[in-house]
């Protein structure tokens, strides 16, 4: 088969759909396992007898090794890393399929670790393959690679929910199966994609990016932020917060599928329109609305939450695609090394968010300790101005510094 090189660097205006439809596809099964996690919590608390705060720091423990980011994407700035794509699915299914027969606290560590550690090569790597493949509509492609996480996290609290009450906690480490079958797919569907930059002889050191990249990364480190509190405790503890309201285990489960149904629409959305209106102008949106719907969701009770979840899965979630973008954007000569560098902050920022909200739900409740995160986005929009906007309608690496 003819090898097909992406155009990366080049910023070709051909948006390949099969290239990204095959990557978002593989994001998809894996994050379809690595979403087993939360809706797990209830059921290892009670195996266990964990706090709170112990099961959050599960949550960190599959993030951690996002420290290790950088220095893979600054490698798939050199070289191809498509292997790292094509396995992903494989090492995470098997992993996070055996948390139910873990028999300890330690072992559950050591299975997330080495989850998180397939995750991290897959996030580092995966999205800068794509953004290549994706022209001058960067946007558009950062929302294909979002839709596919989100699908998978949709997808993955119900099958996982699903498994325990027909086959039991222990049944579940059959559902491996499938990851492997995922990666034989992406083996056979990427054969023809390379995983290296045309220009890769063109990327900066890596210092000597890491430089270029201070004046976006602190702003950038402050959205992140702010927005982590409310999505940290919505994907890690939403679950856990609604069982301890009285939902059943499958309903609790469910009720995360129903927030991340609605990310997939809202990744989708708000990467094409900060194609159209900027980056910054789409982030302010979704800043400005999260918030109002977190608070009514805190609101009401029973089913009248579920139309708010997906107003509030929409907005709290639309805005990842968008900052890849930007990142991505803004150093075309070390796309892989930005992206990793994004993803780590992003995933090291959200651990020890997902760690504050675990402690403060164990001393004063997790309904507290939501509503005290519900405004946290808000702070986000006085530092939009020290980002740059990006230009509407193209994906390009020159940014205007127009206001929001």
């Amino acid at each position: 088969m003819p090898q097909v090189v992406a155009p990366g660097y080049t910023e070709s205006d051909r948006f390949q759909a099969t290239g990204v439809s095959t990557i978002a596809a593989g994001h998809a099964l894996h994050d379809t396992y690595t979403a087993f996690l939360p809706p797990l919590l209830p059921a290892l608390i009670a195996k266990f007898a964990l706090s709170t705060t112990e099961a959050g720091l599960l949550s960190v423990f599959m993030q951690w090794p996002s420290v290790l980011q950088p220095f893979i994407g600054h490698l798939a700035d050199h070289i191809s890393l498509r292997w790292f794509v094509i396995l992903a699915p494989a090492v995470s299914a098997t992993t996070m399929s055996l948390l139910g027969v873990a028999p300890s606290y330690a072992a559950l560590v050591l299975l997330l670790l080495v989850a998180g550690t397939s995750s991290a090569a897959l996030h580092a790597v995966a999205p800068v393959i794509s953004g290549n493949l994706s022209g001058r509509n960067l946007g558009r492609g950062m929302g294909f690679w979002m839709v596919g996480g989100e699908l998978g996290r949709t997808l993955g609290p119900i099958i996982i929910v699903s498994a325990v009450a027909w086959l039991t906690l222990e049944g579940t480490a059959w559902l491996m199966v499938g990851g492997w079958l995922a990666s034989v797919m992406l083996y056979i569907r990427l054969r023809g994609v390379s995983g290296r930059p045309v220009n890769g002889d063109a990327a900066r050191p890596w210092r000597q990016a890491l430089r270029a990249m201070r004046p976006l990364l602190v702003p950038l480190s402050g959205i992140i932020l702010v927005r982590a509190f409310v999505v940290a405790a919505l994907t890690t503890y939403l679950p856990t917060f609604l069982s301890q309201e009285g939902a059943s285990l499958w309903v609790a489960g469910a009720s995360l599928s129903v927030l991340e149904a609605a990310g997939v629409v809202g990744a989708l959305t708000g990467g094409a329109l900060s194609d159209r209106l900027g980056r910054r102008r789409t982030l302010a949106i979704s800043l400005a609305t999260t918030p109002l719907f977190m608070f009514v969701f805190l609101g009401v009770r029973g089913n009248a939450q579920l139309p708010i979840l997906l107003l509030l899965g929409f907005t709290a979630l639309s805005t990842t695609p968008v900052l890849m973008a930007l990142v991505q954007e803004s150093f075309p000569e070390n796309r892989a090394l930005a992206n990793g560098v994004y993803m780590a902050l992003a995933f090291l920022i959200r651990a020890g968010v997902t760690v504050m909200v675990g402690l403060a739900g164990d001393t004063v409740g997790l309904r507290a300790a939501f509503t005290a995160t519900a405004a946290a986005p808000l702070l986000g929009l006085p530092i939009l101005r020290a980002l740059p906007a990006g230009r509407p309608g193209a994906g390009a690496a020159t940014q205007s510094r127009s206001g929001v």
